[in-house]
């Protein structure tokens, strides 16, 4: 089966270019497409964070790798599968994210560590349930704390 989909918003504002670090402390927007009401985000305020589903729309179909790799390249880590690893090189090229919800305004979210670049298509969000979250221990190997050490530092820092 396949699934048509179309972006409800755009990020709007924030970085301009991909980087794989320091995307702490970035703010955008999120600004959703008029088609909708505003009634659509009413009590969204009340929310800390949203889960955002959205297309790494500057990646290629050619930027796909169904292999076992190592992770940004690096020998270091053990090859791992593409399923192991939360980027671009994913089939459909879709991330979620969970950004801070700083303010509403209108129809645009403005979010802080939303790590999407400017003109991002948005394809869904939900504010981010405490008791939807994980459940039981989280485990996982040392390379992604390793290679993500930087990824929320600030800029500069």
């Amino acid at each position: 089966m396949t699934l048509e989909i179309e972006p409800i918003g755009t990020v709007i504002g924030g970085r301009n270019e991909v980087a794989g670090d320091y995307w702490g402390g970035i703010e955008s927007i999120i600004r959703l497409d008029s088609r909708f009401p505003t009634d659509t985000v009413r009590g969204l305020d009340e929310f800390s964070h949203l889960v955002v589903t959205w297309h790494f729309s500057q990646a290629s179909p050619g930027d796909v790798a169904l292999h076992a790799r190592s992770p940004r390249g690096d020998a270091r880590w053990e090859p791992s599968g593409t399923f192991a690893h939360r980027n671009h090189r994913r089939p459909n090229q879709l991330a979620t994210s969970f950004p801070r919800l700083l303010k509403v305004h209108g129809l645009d979210l403005h979010v802080t560590d939303l790590d999407a670049v400017a003109g991002t298509p948005i394809y869904d969000l939900a504010p981010f349930f405490e008791e939807m979250g994980p459940r039981g221990d989280i485990h996982e190997p040392d390379w992604p704390g390793q290679m993500l050490r930087d990824y929320w530092a600030e800029a500069g820092n």
